[in-house]
């Protein structure tokens, strides 16, 4: 009983985003929180967990046309601690940033979706991405971009 109630306390909090997939009139497939009018799409079940761990990883490996990372874009939830860690950071420091709510954009939903995300926050760093976050490895990433 005593493991059963320490691995509910330790485990991260999860919530679901309503994301709805479907194939444009042009074989485009499309993702939104909203199905199209004409219908056709699938309701697909994303569940955001924050991450336990950071790790970095080339952005291209994710990158499409409709997701860019220009400069540092950051998608989160309102209730991540890691995610305001992560804003705070970079407030304190004046990095410029955008920040997309994963389940109150739509922009943040669609983009999310397409990055294939299993946690929060994403940060993205011209062509780099962070799952999770670690200051000093943000630092080291942002740096590095800056040369």
């Amino acid at each position: 009983m005593f493991m059963l109630v320490m691995h509910l306390l330790v485990m991260p909090a999860i919530a679901t985003a309503e994301i709805y997939r479907w194939v444009d009139s042009e074989g485009h497939t499309q993702f939104g929180d909203r199905p199209p009018v004409n219908g056709g799409a699938k309701r697909i079940e994303v569940d955001v967990n924050s991450y336990e761990s950071v790790t970095i990883q080339p952005f291209e490996a994710y990158s499409s046309k409709s997701v860019k990372s220009s400069g540092v874009v950051m998608y989160s939830t309102t209730w991540c601690g890691v995610c305001k860690r992560a804003r705070r950071y970079f407030q304190a420091r004046k990095i410029p940033f955008k920040e997309y709510d994963i389940e109150k954009t739509r922009k943040g939903k669609r983009d999310y979706a397409r990055l294939q995300g299993r946690g929060v926050p994403i940060i993205l760093v011209d062509g780099k991405r962070m799952s999770g976050f670690s200051a000093s490895r943000f630092q080291r990433m942002y740096d590095a971009r800056q040369q």
